[in-house]
């Protein structure tokens, strides 16, 4: 008997395509900026991710070039879409 449920976004990839998906369903508002609270919210409160599972995730989205992350860390910018896994 398990008492510990697996968390799906455990693996930094798998956290990482889960936001490239949530930044893509949302309309950018200038430029291509994705304010990160829109991805933020929904993977943490909806999807019940958790910090250390969002942090990973955008990692690996940049260091892939999936995602652009801006300096201040308040928006993104969809670089390329992840290959199907």
């Amino acid at each position: 008997m398990r008492l510990v449920h697996e968390r799906p976004y455990a693996s930094a990839e798998a956290a990482a395509r889960k936001l490239v998906e949530l930044a893509s369903s949302i309309e950018p508002v200038q430029d291509g900026r994705i304010h990160i609270e829109k991805i933020n919210a929904p993977f943490l409160y909806t999807l019940k991710g958790s910090g250390p599972e969002f942090g990973a995730g955008i990692e690996y989205a940049v260091e892939r070039g999936w995602l652009e992350l801006h300096e201040s860390g308040t928006y993104v910018r969809i670089s390329r879409a992840p290959s199907p896994s």
